[in-house]
């Protein structure tokens, strides 16, 4: 596999280690653990939403992706559960997307392997871009009600089963 498939799949490595430490043997959720996969996860998803999804789409004559559709829906999820306070239980549901999105992007044909094939002399370029995209903003938790209501429906829509 290509710089740009390893960087892609070692943040994932990185992320799910941050998310497994983000719940204590307690059953408790590790604030500092959870805020920096919180972080990461969100700059993960912006950097495949605003850079490996348009470059597929762009060096494929605007075609995108064929799994483009079915990511956008879990970026979504995520991106919704990432809104209200941790709970085991919103871990847990990001833990089943992550399982199935991931699989998706890594696996043989997936889009990391799409990119690369994709990228030829741009790969360089793309890698550094990816590498110096910023951190994303986050905002406090919000646990109003609507929040959950909105993140369970997102969850649904992406077809996976609100465990929260």
């Amino acid at each position: 596999m290509g710089m740009l498939y390893e960087y892609l799949a070692r943040d994932h490595e990185r992320l799910d280690d941050l998310l497994e430490r983000s719940v204590t043997e307690q059953g408790k959720i590790d604030m500092k653990a959870y805020a920096d996969f919180r972080q990461g996860l969100l700059k993960h998803i912006g950097i495949e939403e605003k850079i490996i999804l348009p470059a597929i789409a762009r060096l494929q004559n605007g075609k995108q992706a064929e799994v483009a559709a079915r990511l956008r829906l879990d970026h979504g999820a995520l991106v919704a559960l990432m809104v209200p306070s941790p709970t085991t239980q919103i871990v847990a549901t990001i833990r089943s997307i992550l399982r199935v999105h991931n699989a998706l992007e890594e696996k043989e044909g997936g889009l990391y392997q799409l990119i690369e094939q994709l990228a030829g002399s741009e790969a360089d370029d793309l890698l550094k871009k990816v590498r110096n995209y910023p951190e994303v903003p986050v905002n406090p938790y919000n646990d109003r009600p609507v929040v959950f209501d909105a993140a369970r429906r997102a969850v649904e829509r992406a077809g996976y089963k609100a465990m929260f």
